[in-house]
């Protein structure tokens, strides 16, 4: 993400200067980062395989070969060492180049067995863990990762709208999702966010079912889980339709998650704790007689990462702050019946919130 005549992009800019703010509060020294979505957040580079070792004066960009050009293409400004061998001896070899005597790694998305041989490496060199500085830093986006979030829900709804006036009896939920994802793709999406979920009738009472061979028939009710991936920031929405007519039992369990659902988005406000947004939505779908029904949380942060912190759920006493973006998903899941999950991607805004997907969700609307 480099900026004009190869200087780094304002953007970037920021982020690494707060990310240096943080190192020094906390007495880090020198940050390494081996998450892929952690280093793009922080420098713009897309490479994968890769770690990123932010000092109080420089970026350096630990690759190989593979991505020697982009790594000048992306961000010529940072010291770049391409590795022969392992990545873990690279890493090493830089440390000690640097003369340093400590350095804070960042512990997820490394496993013990790197985090353990990156030690007996970069001997006399100290690794200590680090604070989740990056992550922290992602839970609240920034005016240019929102432009990106609204194209990528943009794609999602439109692409979702050409794929309902194919849908026939006969398909299979295999053949919808196959659709979903090229009207993604047709459409600008750089892939699907996640694995589509089509889940026709009974399969739908399996939150994360997996797109088969079921068929849609007459009266069928068909959930939707699905998002696109733009500039690797993601959507995630969640519909159900329902093929011709609607079936009398999943008709009132719709109402009662959308009631649920439209009841979660209005707590929505800064200083709100998640658990008890989740609530709020459990507390509506027990009292309709369907708690032992909902066994998930109410929804997830997005952006990198599909789910990424904070957790909108009843664990969590973390608070909301304006910024953060997360989604709203209730279900109800009835074994050998079907399942309701509705989905929307919501922004906590100064005062409230702003719900950024726009697909309509009414029951009569949702009858093709």
């Amino acid at each position: 993400m480099a900026g004009k005549n190869g200087l780094m992009n304002p953007i970037i800019a920021g982020r690494l200067a707060r990310c240096r703010r943080v190192m020094a509060e906390k007495g880090v020294p020198a940050y390494l980062i081996t998450s892929h979505m952690d280093s793009f957040y922080l420098s713009g580079f897309t490479g994968e395989d890769s770690a990123l070792l932010v000092t109080p004066k420089a970026v350096h960009v630990i690759s190989d070969g593979r991505f020697d050009e982009t790594i000048d293409h992306e961000i010529p400004w940072a010291k770049k060492h391409l590795r022969k061998g392992l990545l873990t001896d690279e890493i090493a070899n830089v440390c000690r180049k640097l003369k340093l005597d400590r350095v804070a790694v960042q512990q997820e998305g490394m496993t013990v067995a790197t985090h353990a041989k990156l030690r007996s490496l970069t001997k006399p060199v100290r690794l200590t863990g680090a604070p989740s500085i990056a992550l922290e830093m992602r839970r609240c986006k920034d005016e240019t990762e929102l432009s990106v979030m609204n194209r990528a829900i943009r794609i999602a709804e439109e692409a979702f709208s050409a794929t309902r006036r194919s849908i026939r009896v006969g398909q299979t939920e295999r053949e919808i999702a196959a659709r979903l994802e090229f009207e993604m793709r047709n459409r600008g999406a750089d892939a699907q966010a996640f694995d589509t979920i089509i889940a026709v009738d009974g399969n739908a009472s399996r939150p994360h079912a997996r797109a088969g061979d079921r068929r849609v028939k007459k009266g069928s009710a068909i959930l939707f889980d699905w998002g696109a991936r733009v500039g690797f920031y993601h959507s995630d929405l969640t519909r159900v339709l329902f093929v011709s007519k609607i079936q009398p039992r999943l008709g009132k369990v719709y109402e009662v998650v959308l009631n649920a659902q439209l009841a979660a988005i209005q707590a929505i406000r800064p200083g709100e704790r998640m658990c008890d947004v989740d609530a709020v939505a459990r507390d509506f779908i027990g009292k309709a007689g369907y708690g032992d029904r909902f066994g998930h949380g109410l929804g997830h942060g997005l952006g990198l990462d599909v789910h990424e912190a904070p957790s909108l759920s009843w664990r969590s006493k973390e608070r909301l702050t304006a910024g953060m973006v997360v989604t709203v998903e209730p279900g109800i899941y009835l074994p050998g019946v079907g399942g309701v999950r509705i989905e929307d991607d919501v922004l906590v805004t100064a005062d409230g919130c702003r719900v950024l997907s726009r697909l309509a969700k009414d029951l009569k609307g949702s009858v093709l």
